[in-house]
């Protein structure tokens, strides 16, 4: 990957949401505010939300298997009194609270989890297949897909990438025949942002800056990055451990790429890919794939189904040829 190429690949994933397109929205200048107080601020929005708000839980109770078609979210009436408590619930009883450090800030979010979802669970870094809406506080729709669309996480808002890998893909899934596909106990969930994680002073049509949004969203199936196909998985590549991807903080050899979009690391001039082993494992099942015994330096990465229904693990040895404790592929001596 040409440094040119690489550069501009890393400023489009930067944008978010945001094509890489010109936008003919005309400019507005924003004052940048403070991003620590800023997220007080968020912060006490979405828990106004959360305490005025309740959904229909007694649906996926009854039925654990129901997508978004069957969310509602409602006020809570004037009285104060949430209706029927038996066949719903107060999101703020409901939800889940994270925390993460973005932009050098601290900020808390909120999940609601309707269903984990039986298969495997992205990190931040990978690709996914979903359906969602992006509403804000007041309901207002700004984006939405009903059917199935692919994405890489790193080309969404930050909140995205912090709120997705808490729950897993379809346990399974089944080709109708008629150009469309069922899945089976998929992850389903809302995600409660402040706009620190999401467009934060970056207005849209719709969305004014320093907005809180919601995404509710049917996490469907997911697929492992390795954007500079270097042979380590993107995820690999965050050497500090961060959720993030910074030229400091994942930048071996502190040129002008981090690490996952480098495909030589250490800038010693030979390929990453070829400083490290990638092994394959046949097993009869997937447990048989995680229970493999692997050495010290080796990961697994990848379990794939294969058409006899037997299992292929794939993992990545990093070698240390000279026994220092730093990867070949990270080690420029």
């Amino acid at each position: 990957m040409s440094l040119r190429k690489a550069a501009l690949y890393i400023l489009c994933l930067s944008i978010g949401f945001v094509s890489c397109k010109k936008n003919d929205t005309p400019s507005i200048t924003v004052e940048v505010r403070d991003r620590a107080e800023q997220q007080i601020i968020d912060n006490d929005s979405i828990i106004g939300y959360l305490e005025t708000h309740y959904y229909n839980s007694g649906t996926f109770v009854a039925y654990p298997g129901s997508g978004l078609d069957s969310l509602v979210i409602s006020e809570l009436p004037e009285s104060g009194v949430l209706p029927d408590p038996d066949k719903n619930t107060l999101l703020k009883n409901a939800v889940e609270t994270k925390t993460t450090t973005f932009a050098d800030t601290d900020y808390e979010f909120y999940i609601l989890k309707l269903n984990q979802g039986g298969g495997d669970s992205p990190t931040f870094a990978d690709k996914i297949r979903a359906n969602y809406e992006g509403s804000l506080l007041d309901d207002r729709v700004f984006d939405s897909a009903i059917n199935p669309v692919d994405f890489d996480l790193l080309s969404r808002v930050p909140g995205w990438s912090k709120a997705i890998p808490n729950f897993s893909t379809a346990e399974s899934f089944v080709d109708a025949g008629d150009g469309t596909v069922d899945y089976f106990n998929y992850g389903v969930g809302v995600m409660f942002l402040p706009s620190g994680l999401g467009y934060f002073s970056t207005p849209t049509s719709i969305i004014a800056s320093y907005s809180p949004i919601i995404f509710k969203f049917e996490l469907l199936q997911m697929e492992q990055n390795d954007h500079d196909g270097d042979g380590v998985p993107s995820y690999l590549e965050d050497l500090d451990g961060d959720g993030e991807f910074t030229f400091t903080g994942d930048n071996t050899d502190a040129d002008n790429l981090p690490d996952f979009a480098d495909n030589d690391d250490d800038n010693d001039g030979i390929l990453t890919a070829n400083e490290i082993v990638i092994t394959t494992y046949n097993e009869a099942t997937k447990e048989a794939v995680k229970n493999i015994s692997l050495a010290a330096n080796e990961v697994l990465i990848k379990i794939i189904e294969e058409t006899d229904g037997t299992y292929t693990g794939i993992s990545v040895t990093f070698t240390d040829t000279d026994g220092d404790g730093t990867p070949d592929y990270l080690d420029k001596d």
